[in-house]
């Protein structure tokens, strides 16, 4: 199959092989990998980044289109991507011209590498090696994804993540570092935490706390003095009348 696109493109069959097979359970036959988009988008990009790298930008502008309408894959030629790059589905993902990617680096569907505005030169997020971008994930902007760092899926990144990081929200924020959980943080292997439901949690907590030590207080105050006190919204609602 596909013998006449010569020795090139039978290298490149068995690297895609490869590293389709470690990171996608579902594949059961060597010739599945042409049924899969980025195989198509990864094989068209190299074409194209010759040619933009030669200062053909239209020939190589007009590959990446053909591809990208083809595949559903957006990869601006000028992006430069390396070895055991891989997106799984891969429907909707866009990546930027300065967009610079590692090595071994895993996207799924939906996943934008773009920038921020109409600011000129490096403009495109780096992903370093081993970096995994969950689906529906926008990273935006010049900033660097460290190291076996993960997003989770529908997160809006726009600042440097370290290295060995779990980020997940709108915006992004770091829950898990170097192995270890962040404080205040309850995170497992498998499910990425919502930052902003337990700071809500934890909102709820010191509304609770606040609201015995005020019931305290004013028991201290009605021992003293004899005066009732009913902190509330009532009492403010019947001082406000008074006032009137």
């Amino acid at each position: 199959m596909f013998e006449r696109l010569g020795k090139k493109f039978k290298d490149y069959s068995d690297e895609m092989y490869e590293v389709i097979k470690e990171r996608d359970p579902a594949i059961k036959d060597k010739k599945e990998i042409y049924l899969y988009p980025c195989f198509w988008a990864i094989w068209d990009y190299r074409k194209a980044h010759k040619f933009y790298e030669k200062g053909e930008f239209y020939k190589a502008r007009k590959i990446s289109q053909k591809s990208a309408r083809k595949t559903g894959i957006e990869i601006h030629p000028g992006a430069k991507i390396g070895k055991g790059f891989f997106i799984d589905h891969g429907h909707g993902v866009v990546i930027g011209e300065t967009t610079i990617i590692g090595e071994n680096v895993t996207l799924y569907q939906g996943v934008t590498l773009g920038g921020t505005g109409k600011e000129c030169g490096k403009r495109h997020p780096t992903l370093c090696d081993n970096v995994m971008v969950s689906a529906g994930a926008r990273v935006l902007g010049s900033i660097t994804v460290g190291e076996n760092s993960k997003i989770g899926a529908g997160s809006v990144v726009l600042k440097d993540v370290p290295a060995n990081c779990t980020v997940v929200g709108v915006p992004g924020h770091v829950v898990k570092r170097d192995n270890v959980r962040l404080p205040r943080q309850d995170l497992d292997q498998i499910n990425f935490p919502d930052p902003i439901a337990m700071d809500l949690v934890n909102i709820h907590k010191e509304n609770s706390m606040l609201r015995r030590v005020i019931s305290e207080l004013c028991q201290e105050y009605e021992k003293a003095t004899g005066e009732p006190i009913t902190p509330g919204l009532t009492n403010q609602t019947e001082n406000h009348k008074e006032g009137e």
